[in-house]
C-alpha cells in the first residue's frame, strides 16, 4: 500500500463499497461515509428501525469487501468487515459517530444504526 493511500485512510470521506449480493452473489456497490476512530476504520449509517439494510446482511454473509477510495486518492481496496454487535462498543464508537455529525440520538443510534469495523488487506490492497 503506498503512502498516499495511507494518508487517505487516516481521515474519514465518502467512498463506495463493493459486497457480494446473499441471494445473487453479484457485486453491489452504495457509496456512503467512513470514519475513523482512535486508529480504527469504522462504517455507519443512519439509525433506522425497519429491516436490516441489503448492505448489512450482504456482510453477515460474506464479510470480504472492496473499500472504494474516490477522493483525492482513488484505490480499490480489499478489506474485511466485523458486524459490531457488542452495545458497549456500540456506544462508545456511535458517540464518537454521533459527535463527528452533530447528532444528539445517541441511544436511536446505538438501537439502530449499522455499525461495521473495516480492516483493509494490506497485502492484497499492496498487489
Amino acid at each position: 500500500m503506498d503512502d498516499a493511500v495511507r494518508a487517505a485512510l487516516t481521515h474519514g470521506e465518502v467512498i463506495d463499497i463493493t459486497t457480494t449480493g446473499r441471494k445473487s452473489g453479484e457485486p453491489r456497490r452504495i457509496e456512503i461515509v467512513y470514519h475513523v476512530i482512535d486508529g480504527r476504520i469504522f462504517i455507519s449509517g443512519m439509525p433506522r428501525a425497519a429491516a436490516r439494510r441489503a448492505w448489512i446482511a450482504n456482510l453477515e454473509a460474506d464479510p470480504r469487501l472492496t473499500f472504494h477510495l474516490k477522493g483525492t486518492v482513488v484505490a480499490d481496496l480489499p478489506a474485511h468487515a466485523r458486524i459490531v454487535d457488542d452495545p458497549a462498543e456500540r456506544r462508545a464508537v456511535l458517540s464518537r459517530v454521533a459527535q463527528a455529525w452533530n447528532r444528539t440520538d445517541l441511544d436511536a443510534m446505538v438501537a439502530h444504526s449499522p455499525l461495521i469495523e473495516v480492516t483493509i488487506d494490506e497485502t492484497a490492497a499492496a498487489v
